[in-house]
This record gives structure tokens, C-alpha cells and sequence, in this order.
């Protein structure tokens, strides 16, 4: 169809001619109503954004000589880090001479990845990148619904043991009725 033909039917229904393929020989149009197929088409991409899945990365910091509970500490961290699906960057700090031993981030790094295996894989391993030596975790796949899994089941077991599902705040306090008068009255 010619396109002054299309756009006098077009004009003609109250409607507007749109181009909807305009890389195909010959381009393709539609009569339709322009402002709904934006709309459309708005949606479309929102839920398409919507579907996507956002990557969250978490960082934590480290340094070569961290004694024992400052690390079993930052394991914690990164172990709640990768349960919620996130991923985790972990950082070697060194300073003045330490720069001259990376075997002891390397190690440090190794020994981290293993403790943490269960839960998350080695997605970048360790590389040295000026004072620091970095090293990026990933949650193994699901790790975020199992952890809302988890999280309703301790949820649900609360609640049948009698554990009210509210706010501090708002739990009831019951309040013993007032002692009368006479008794406060020294005698």
C-alpha cells in the first residue's frame, strides 16, 4: 500500500500510522493508536528490567598477619555475604615490608576459598594489583532462595513454639493490678 493511502485509512479511523519494522523490505507499518503502543512497549521494557537479576558485590577487607578471631570474624561476614547471594570481593591490604611477602595473601586467600567452599566458588582468583591482592567469590547457584527457604522454616518453627511473630515493640505487657490503698498505708 502506498503510504499516502495508509495515512488517509489512518486519518480516517482516528488513528496513527506506525512504523513497527522499519529495517524490513519494505518497512512494515500499523494503523494503531500511537500513545497505547508506547505504553506498551514501556512495559514491556520494565518487566523485561524487572526479570533481570541485579549482581551485588560486597568487599571485604583483609591484611596479611590477622590473628585468628579477627579472621574467623571476617569469614562470618563473607559467609552471610555469599548465603544471600551476593557476590563477595575479598582484599589483601599490605603495607611497608609486607609487600615483599604476597605468598602470605596468596595463602591467606587459599585458606579463605577453602573455608568457604560450601557456600561459594572461586570466581576471579587471587591477583596483585599494586598494595593490595584481591580475589572475588560467587554464591553457588540458588544460594539466595535457599537462604529465604531457610529463613521461612526457622520462621515457621518460631511460630509453633509459641514465639509471637512481632516487634519487640509490640508485644502486650501485662501490667499486675494496682495494690489497694490500705496496704501502701503504714500503720
Amino acid at each position: 500500500m502506498r503510504v499516502e493511502d495508509a495515512l488517509r485509512v489512518a486519518q480516517e479511523a482516528d488513528l496513527d500510522l506506525v512504523e513497527v519494522a522499519p529495517d524490513a523490505r519494505p518497512p512494515v507499518c500499523k494503523i494503531m493508536d500511537y500513545g497505547k503502543f508506547k505504553y506498551e512497549t514501556a512495559q514491556k521494557a520494565r518487566e523485561s528490567r524487572k526479570n533481570q537479576q541485579q549482581t551485588v558485590i560486597k568487599e571485604q577487607k583483609l591484611r596479611p598477619k590477622i590473628d585468628d578471631h579477627d579472621y574467623e570474624t571476617k569469614k562470618g561476614h563473607v559467609l552471610r555475604f555469599l548465603q544471600a547471594g551476593s557476590k563477595v570481593k575479598v582484599t589483601i591490604m599490605f603495607r611497608g615490608r609486607e609487600q615483599s611477602r604476597p605468598e602470605l595473601g596468596f595463602r591467606l586467600l587459599q585458606r579463605l576459598a577453602s573455608d568457604v567452599a560450601e557456600f561459594g566458588f572461586v570466581e576471579t582468583s587471587a591477583k596483585q594489583d599494586g598494595r593490595n591482592m584481591t580475589m572475588v567469590l560467587a554464591p553457588h547457584k540458588g544460594a539466595k532462595t535457599r537462604a529465604k527457604a531457610q529463613q521461612t522454616v526457622s520462621h515457621r518453627e518460631s511460630a509453633a513454639n509459641g514465639v509471637p511473630d512481632v516487634a519487640p515493640e509490640q508485644v502486650p505487657v501485662t501490667v499486675p493490678d494496682a495494690v489497694p490503698a490500705e496496704a501502701d498505708s503504714p500503720q
